[in-house]
């Protein structure tokens, strides 16, 4: 993927999050086509990861949605369980990228919850999710 569709697939999380989509729907959704995966289907699979999994401002909804999208590419499915390891190893990397990048992975403190500083706003987590993800793909 080149650098022009990775900037096209940001705009497009940027916009979906600006229209309503939670921070994992926006990541999910904006990928979701180089999968096969139809729009309502990311969307509806991730409405329970915004707000830090379903409002509890645990991991950031941006990370859960790279996270269904490097599953979906990278698990063989139930017929081969086997396929776990790698999928493991791509969401690990996604995690590690994302908080050493902002300093956490958790989103009470990446919105200042937690009575620290403000670390990064929601549309730029949004921004690092699906960047470190399509990289990610990318890579495999």
């Amino acid at each position: 993927m080149n650098q022009q569709e990775i900037e096209r697939r940001v705009a497009r999380a940027h916009e979906l999050h600006e229209s309503g989509f939670n921070c994992a729907q926006a990541v999910a959704c904006a990928c979701a086509d180089l999968l096969g995966i139809e729009d309502e289907t990311a969307f509806k699979m991730t409405e329970g990861l915004g707000g830090g999994m379903g409002g509890f401002t645990e991991t950031c909804g941006a990370i859960s949605g790279g996270c269904a999208i490097i599953g979906f590419a990278t698990s063989d499915g139930p017929h081969n369980p086997k396929t776990k390891g790698a999928t493991y190893k791509k969401t690990r990397q996604l995690v590690e990228r994302f908080g050493a990048q902002n300093g956490s992975t958790l989103c009470k403190e990446l919105k200042g919850l937690t009575g620290g500083p403000v670390l990064r706003s929601c549309p730029d987590c949004v921004d690092d999710g699906i960047r470190i993800t399509l990289d990610i793909l990318n890579a495999s």
